[in-house]
């Protein structure tokens, strides 16, 4: 049953150091203010897993807060590289990140599978791939009723989800709409799940085609307008396009990523702020 607690409350109670951690969002609802929580508390040796690691796992990698990585894409969206996730690979800087590759496919049917608290998820695929030569947890079954070859990998289970939605009740239901990803599998599947909101509501009023998650998959909801700031949250706020082409140059080098990191993440503790300060950044940008 979910509290509605402080998201430094929230972080500080619920993760902790080696967890399997999953914060998911595709393009849309991103929890970025809970990841820069994250990297302010010092949370060591994470296990992240996310289908499609971007900007704030470039931060949390390049922080030295993780040591392993479960994804199936990683890049700046429209951009480039993760230079931060890249550094980390091939020099192991700040620290050696072991990766974990997996198709998108493969990933949402593991994180459905751990959400049916299965041991594995089954598919069709990666006829032709050689990605199971470099990734050992993708193996092959012979079906007992078609005879068929069917593609494996283990259930994700993190320890903890993280997600950013639009709306919670003072219960502790969450609504959220819009392109969704995994994020309700991956609550599903998760022991601990926290969830950052745009707004606390008397009463949700769902529309047609949301996804509520009841109260009693949610561990804590936090109140955070804006927390997926640079991404966007549908019918609030637009994603912010300059920052991702900006992010590009800041992670380039270590020491510009270490300053920026300081000055926007750790010396800003509170996520209206960060997100005026970067505004007056982005404005003044060529």
């Amino acid at each position: 049953m979910s509290d509605i607690v402080t998201l430094r409350e929230a972080i500080a109670h619920l993760v902790r150091d080696g967890d399997c951690v999953a914060m998911e969002g595709f393009t849309h609802l991103i929890p970025s203010a809970a990841g820069h929580e994250v990297i302010r508390q010092g949370k060591k040796d994470l296990y992240l897993v996310r289908m499609t690691p971007d900007l704030i796992y470039d931060q949390l990698i390049g922080m030295g807060c993780a040591s392993r990585l479960r994804f199936s894409w990683g890049g700046n969206p429209g951009v480039g590289s993760l230079h931060r996730l890249r550094d980390a690979v091939e020099r192991g800087w700040p620290q050696p990140l072991a990766l974990e590759e997996h198709g998108h496919a493969d990933m949402a049917n593991a994180y459905v599978a751990g959400a049916a608290n299965l041991p594995f998820s089954v598919l069709r695929g990666y006829q032709g791939s050689d990605l199971p030569r470099y990734n050992r947890n993708i193996r092959f079954l012979r079906c007992p009723f078609t005879d068929e070859e069917l593609a494996v990998s283990p259930a994700i289970r993190p320890d903890v989800t993280v997600i950013h939605a639009q709306k919670a009740d003072r219960r502790g239901n969450v609504l959220l709409w819009g392109i969704l990803g995994v994020q309700k599998e991956a609550a599903m599947a998760a022991k601990r799940v926290i969830v950052t909101v745009e707004q606390i509501v008397e009463r949700l009023d769902a529309p047609p085609n949301a996804c509520i998650l009841p109260r009693a998959v949610v561990s804590a909801v936090c109140l955070q307008p804006g927390g997926a700031f640079p991404s966007y949250a549908h019918g609030y706020y637009t994603r912010d396009n300059p920052f991702y082409i900006a992010w590009d140059d800041i992670a380039r080098e270590r020491e510009t990523f270490l300053a920026w990191m300081r000055r926007h993440v750790l010396e800003t503790q509170d996520f209206d702020e960060f997100r005026r300060v970067l505004g007056e950044t982005q404005r003044k940008a060529p």
